[in-house]
């Protein structure tokens, strides 16, 4: 719930404004029933979990239970926990100044239990927004119990405390986030003497310091991420911190080249603002087949998984390729062509882990896959394509058509003489009808069609000169 117009600063004001006095799972159930019934997205951004993940997700949140997010990289795990935030209220009532974030109803630590006494009914009240409610920390081999716990502070001790007073203490991350969220990512990366700190949070809902006779009730909504190879060999999760978690949800890649090429769009960097840039659909489906195959290839270490990230850097080098070649040849719009595919693999190769008896042919593996991506993708729209008459061209006339990284495109379609048959026709099944009398798009067109014609093995093609330069002939 937002806070009241008029403010409560004092318990009392709290409680004759009616505002509920809730657990976070309970203040998360409810902002997320308010959801569902509205219709509204439980985390906007993420594509494709619609049928699978969410609805998982949202099962474990109305149970009231801690949970993993279990999925390879590039899964949007992280998002999917960032996204949680937004189920807490915009802002909650604490016991002001405190450090763990005390409810004003039942306050935890020995200092605001004092103020409670002290003060009753008049007890000072603090309002504070969601962010500070959520906390992300990413597990790694140095972390300490005192990071996520805590552990005595020596200057509290030196100002005359005793080591006995709970008030020494120097409160961690979980603590801190006392009726709020917390999200440990790559949590088998986390030392098992550390994981063994979580036991009790997660069941008994307290926590120890040392060898303080200490019980501290913390209210948390734990959520930890994991990859499965992670999960089950490089590190572990041990099995009694397993055993507390309330479920497990599975993610996965894109399941469609729709969702692919739409996570593209969504997440790859913008072009710079003084170039206009058009990227065809159909090159970017030619990403997303190469890199389900690649998924699916028994020469990738399919454990590390392939991510949406290598199809949004491939993306982002085809456009960079386009850019740069408008920008040498003066043309007013960039557009990628099948000659910028070849771009993509050795900038694409350290996003990938290959399972390889001989060293050397990664590149080559790459380059396959994007082939075979292509040729499906030419399948899917121009199948039954009439192009003997295109092809009779190379053979009658000598026909030579040569493009390369630096040709504009008028310069491609100038090859062919004139007018080209059936060019109309190929922008419209390819979904760029409305660019026709672009030289660009159009030569993006004809490339590809002439591409899929020598993957077909209809069509020569050479590479000549340099890298970034093919002759296709008859």
């Amino acid at each position: 719930m937002a806070a009241p117009s008029t403010v409560p600063s004092t318990l009392a004001e709290l409680r004759e404004a009616g505002v509920p006095d809730r657990s976070v799972k309970e203040e998360v159930r409810a902002n997320l029933i308010a959801r569902l019934r509205a219709d509204e997205p439980l985390s906007t951004g993420v594509i494709g979990y619609e049928h699978h993940v969410l609805p998982e997700l949202e099962r474990a949140l109305l149970a009231g239970q801690d949970l993993i997010l279990l999925g390879e990289r590039g899964q949007a795990k992280t998002r999917l926990v960032r996204g949680l935030v937004e189920l807490l209220d915009p802002s909650t009532p604490i016991v002001a100044g405190c450090e763990i974030n005390c409810s004003p109803y039942h306050p935890t630590c020995a200092a605001c239990r004092r103020k409670a006494v002290d003060h009753g009914d008049r007890l000072p009240v603090a309002w504070i927004d969601r962010e500070r409610r959520f906390a992300e920390k990413l597990a790694t081999p140095d972390i300490a119990v005192a990071d996520l716990i805590g552990d005595v502070d020596p200057i509290k001790v030196a100002e005359g405390r005793t080591l006995g007073d709970e008030e020494t203490i120097h409160w961690g991350l979980v603590p801190r986030h006392h009726r709020g969220i917390v999200a440990i990512n790559e949590l088998p990366d986390l030392p098992e003497r550390i994981q063994v700190a979580l036991l009790n949070v997660l069941e008994e809902r307290d926590v120890q310091v040392r060898g303080y006779s200490l019980r501290l009730p913390l209210d948390v909504l734990l959520v930890a991420t994991a990859n499965p190879d992670d999960y089950t060999n490089r590190g572990r999760i041990i099995s009694p911190l397993k055993d507390r978690f309330g479920a497990q949800v599975r993610t996965h890649y894109p399941r469609t080249v729709d969702d692919e090429v739409a996570i593209v769009h969504a997440e790859a960097a913008p072009p710079p603002p003084d170039v206009t840039v058009h990227v065809p659909r159909f090159l970017d489906e030619v990403l997303a087949e190469c890199t389900r195959a690649l998924r699916d290839s028994p020469e990738i270490n399919q454990r590390s998984g392939v991510s949406v990230r290598f199809t949004i850097g491939a993306h982002e080098t085809l456009v960079a390729a386009a850019v740069r070649r408008a920008a040498r040849t003066g043309v007013d719009l960039a557009v990628p062509r099948v000659v910028d595919l070849q771009t993509v693999p050795p900038a694409a190769l350290g996003r990938v882990e290959f399972d390889l008896l001989e060293e050397g042919r990664e590149l080559e593996i790459v380059e396959q896959a994007l082939s075979r991506a292509l040729l499906a993708v030419w399948r899917r729209h121009l199948a039954g394509e009439d192009l003997d008459r295109l092809l009779a061209r190379f053979d009658e006339e000598s026909l030579t058509v040569v493009t390369g990284d630096l040709v504009p495109g008028a310069d491609v379609l100038a090859a062919f003489g004139g007018t080209i048959d059936g060019l109309a026709r190929w922008l419209e099944r390819l979904g760029e009808a409305d660019r026709a009398d672009d030289p660009e798009v159009a030569a993006s067109a004809v490339e590809f069609v002439l591409e899929g014609l020598h993957l077909g093995r209809r069509l020569n093609r050479d590479a000549v000169d340099h890298v970034g330069t093919l002759r296709y002939g008859g």
